[in-house]
């Protein structure tokens, strides 16, 4: 019994190793912060997923039939708010004076996505139902099959020497990533060989103020 005792210890030092490193290979990325974040955005290969910016919550989705979130009546479908206007405006405003390469933007099709992405003036805006919002799933095969193209898509790589902007909704990227953004806020994405992608960095509208301030060309 004595003599087997050396062999059952190094079984127990080679299970403790092998759970280790695969909690190494589970761990997250780091989030990048700072200037480390706006040199990595600079250096362009990024997907950056806003949800659309801020809403007047006084009003409500009115989703019956097929192209119902084209409406921009705010009676009909829920707008984006002056304020949300004025983020929209301010972070597109900080994204070129940081010198942020974008070669491509993408929208959900609602009118406060569509809107917010205009409004940041980063390039021509792509109507996409790639990323549409989870309420209006049964038209475009069911919530997994949008979660499945928005993941498909964060995975893609923009064009080289660029990054994708893309605009949609808050469910979806809960969903597909799992993160939850605040309205305006930009969750940042790198996607790998492996076609996955990493979550490297969070930037709410008031932090673009501070990246503006200390780190313009």
């Amino acid at each position: 019994m004595a003599a087997n005792a050396p062999i059952r210890n190094l079984a127990r030092l080679l299970l403790v190793g092998l759970v280790l490193l695969a909690g190494m290979q589970a761990a997250p990325a780091t989030e990048l912060t700072g200037a480390h974040l706006v040199e990595a955005l600079r250096a362009g290969g990024h997907n950056i997923y806003f949800r659309h910016a801020e809403t007047d919550w006084g009003q409500s989705d009115d989703l019956q039939k097929p192209d119902d979130w084209l409406q921009c009546d705010p009676a009909r479908m829920r707008q984006l708010s002056d304020a949300g206007r004025a983020s929209a405006v301010t972070v597109g405003s900080a994204i070129r004076k940081l010198a942020i390469p974008v070669n491509q933007v993408l929208a959900s099709p609602y009118c406060r996505t569509m809107e917010t992405a205009t409004l940041m003036d980063l390039g021509p805006v792509e109507a996409s139902t790639e990323v549409m919002n989870l309420r209006a799933a049964r038209f475009f095969g069911g919530r997994e099959a949008i979660v499945e193209t928005a993941r498909r898509l964060l995975a893609t790589a923009p064009a080289e020497g660029g990054n994708r902007v893309i605009v949609a909704h808050g469910n979806v990227a809960r969903e597909a990533t799992p993160f939850y953004p605040s309205e305006g806020e930009a969750l940042v994405f790198t996607p790998d060989r492996a076609g996955e992608f990493q979550l490297i960095g969070r930037i709410t509208v008031s932090a673009w103020a501070e990246l503006l301030m200390r780190y313009t060309p």
